[in-house]
């Protein structure tokens, strides 16, 4: 979606039908033939509740306080998570008032992982290399449909899992190019919301309940916006610009696809029209 900077838009205030992007409402303003203070009145009202800042993963987000709770709190929120799943995945109390759980993280990640380089090269090759300075590490995509479970204590923080993440997947890429964040799905739309380094995700995961459509964990990259392209290697630059033509490609072929499929359905609808039209009653 195009980035859109102001608009003014005409309406009929009597048959108004108006409908706009949840992204794009603090955008556009409407120009009613009513009364014009009371109309910019009201947009400015509706602007105030309508931003949402949260939803818009390209923009800084200021993460909220996590809600804090107490030691009796905290045992009901345990008692009844426990009682909502359907597997050994159980969160237990400790002592000290922590607990711990199970977390599931989805890769979504677009740009390859690198990895250590399996352990059968040559003592002459690993000679060249040591003399060349050059660190051989093997790049790959993940599969989108990767996921990992983690058991974590409450005292965890997002920094933490993507790092134990990575030690998985022995992925030895910086850990500073991925970030963590919260999906949530409200009324049929999708929230993206970043965590910061200090947020808890076990602690977000209990309040929110085992359900994974009122909330997921998703690692992606951490996309600030100035992409410092020297700290990514030749190899990993050339797949990036591969990445981008087969996406380029791929976005060509669905908007061809589309237009072909329209234009069958109107062919389709004329031909029907016109075999309607044609036949006349015996």
């Amino acid at each position: 979606m195009a980035i859109l900077d102001q608009y003014s838009v005409l309406a009929d205030t009597q048959n108004c039908r108006f409908t706009c992007h949840y992204r794009c409402r603090a955008l556009i303003q409407l120009d009613c033939s009513l009364d014009r203070s009371s109309i910019v009145e009201q947009t400015c009202v509706l602007v105030e509740h309508t931003i949402e800042t949260d939803t818009n993963v390209d923009e800084q987000v200021e993460s909220g306080k996590q809600q804090e709770l107490s030691v009796a709190e905290i045992q009901q929120k345990v008692k009844e998570y426990n009682a909502q799943i359907n597997s050994n995945l159980f969160m237990n109390l400790n002592k000290d008032g922590s607990y711990t759980g199970f977390i599931k993280v989805q890769f979504k990640l677009v740009r390859p992982v690198s990895v250590p380089p399996p352990r059968k090269g040559t003592a002459t090759q690993d000679s060249v290399c040591k003399k060349s300075g050059v660190k051989r590490r093997t790049s790959f995509y993940l599969p989108k449909d990767t996921s990992k479970h983690l058991h974590i204590s409450s005292r965890t923080r997002a920094r933490e899992v993507i790092e134990a993440l990575l030690k998985k997947f022995t992925v030895v890429d910086n850990p500073g190019k991925f970030a963590l964040f919260e999906r949530t799905e409200r009324h049929g739309q999708v929230f993206l919301r970043k965590l910061s380094d200090e947020e808890c995700p076990l602690h977000l995961r209990l309040c929110a309940g085992p359900n994974e459509k009122t909330l997921s964990l998703v690692l992606k990259e951490n996309e600030t916006g100035e992409v410092n392209w020297d700290a990514f290697s030749m190899p990993e630059l050339k797949n990036f610009l591969r990445m981008l033509q087969r996406e380029e490609e791929e976005h060509v072929k669905q908007i061809m696809q589309r237009y072909a499929l329209a234009r069958t359905r109107m062919q389709e609808a004329q031909a029907a029209t016109s075999a309607s039209g044609g036949s006349t009653p015996g």
